[in-house]
């Protein structure tokens, strides 16, 4: 079971780096950051891009994965975005970690550039053309797809990805229709759970949306299985003894990583830093020494 953290792109750099850095002293096996404009109670304060920021990221780390949590179509168009991910692949080593998902219907970064809502279908339609462009345009030497929502005209892709073929994608999915982009461009999938208010059918929702997902896998290779704690309404951190909890419940439904939130002061991930450094010694040197004994993989296709 791998462990990655997310730090929201809330803190000047000053502020940020130690957290950073921490992160991949901790041992984490992934970092994240959000990829919005702006994002919910949080979009009157202070909030910066995810690309300088994971670049930054990248130059004060040497080992742990770093990844978007995840991009989407709401405002990133497929051509530029894939240079930014070239240039943060090649800053990081190879140790760039593609999260996408479809984008929520309205919200901020969908409301802040003028544009009108999206049924569900059209939202998964403009999703799957912009996994399916980013894919070529991170692996082909030239890209000529015209789209309904987006189009790439003899677009290049020079030098490449580190990793061959390219980065992992990890595709947020709920939906069928997503889950299949999950299942034919991921090298993982993420989810976020039902948003359940009630802990225990949280975890109920999660285990059905596992089973939807073996269902949609069918007898193709397995790819990582990613959950996000924090979308459940008990805070992953708010001790350790949850948090390993949380780790054995999601492995047994077949999970091989999951992600927790940096503790905040206050409002959304609020919880105490104690918990996290004692998570680090705790949880983490154990769990690397047990994976290394059982044989412990990521199994899939180009995994992260």
């Amino acid at each position: 079971m791998r462990v990655g953290i997310v730090i929201l792109p809330e803190y000047r750099w000053l502020l940020a780096e130690p957290k950073w850095r921490a992160a991949e002293t901790y041992g984490f096996d992934h970092a994240w950051t959000y990829d919005h404009i702006g994002w919910r109670s949080l979009v009157d304060g202070p909030w910066f891009d995810a690309v300088p920021t994971l670049t930054a990221a990248a130059m004060v780390t040497r080992r742990i994965q770093l990844g978007t949590l995840v991009a989407s179509p709401n405002f990133r168009h497929p051509v530029p975005f894939a240079r930014s991910l070239l240039a943060l692949d090649d800053v990081s080593n190879g140790r760039m970690l593609l999260g996408v998902g479809a984008g929520t219907p309205a919200g901020y970064d969908n409301d802040v550039m003028g544009g009108e809502p999206l049924d569900r279908k059209r939202r998964v339609d403009r999703f799957a053309e912009f996994v399916e462009q980013l894919d070529s345009l991170l692996t082909q030497e030239r890209t000529t797809i015209r789209g309904e929502y987006y189009s790439s005209v003899d677009a290049r892709s020079a030098p490449g990805c580190v990793r061959h073929p390219r980065m992992p994608f990890l595709v947020a999915a709920n939906g069928p229709r997503s889950m299949r982009i999950a299942a034919r461009f991921g090298q993982g999938w993420i989810t976020t759970g039902g948003g359940e208010d009630d802990i225990e059918a949280w975890w109920r929702g999660v285990g059905e949306l596992a089973r939807r997902f073996d269902e949609v896998l069918g007898d193709a290779a397995p790819i990582d299985r990613v959950l996000s704690l924090d979308s459940a309404p008990v805070f992953s951190l708010s001790s350790v003894e949850y948090l390993r909890e949380a780790m054995g419940r999601a492995e047994e439904l077949g999970f091989t990583d999951v992600i927790c939130h940096w503790p905040r002061e206050d409002g959304v991930y609020a919880g105490r830093l104690a918990v996290l450094e004692r998570v680090a010694s705790e949880i983490l040197p154990y769990r690397r020494v047990s994976d290394r004994r059982h044989g412990t993989s990521a199994g899939g296709r180009a995994s992260m």
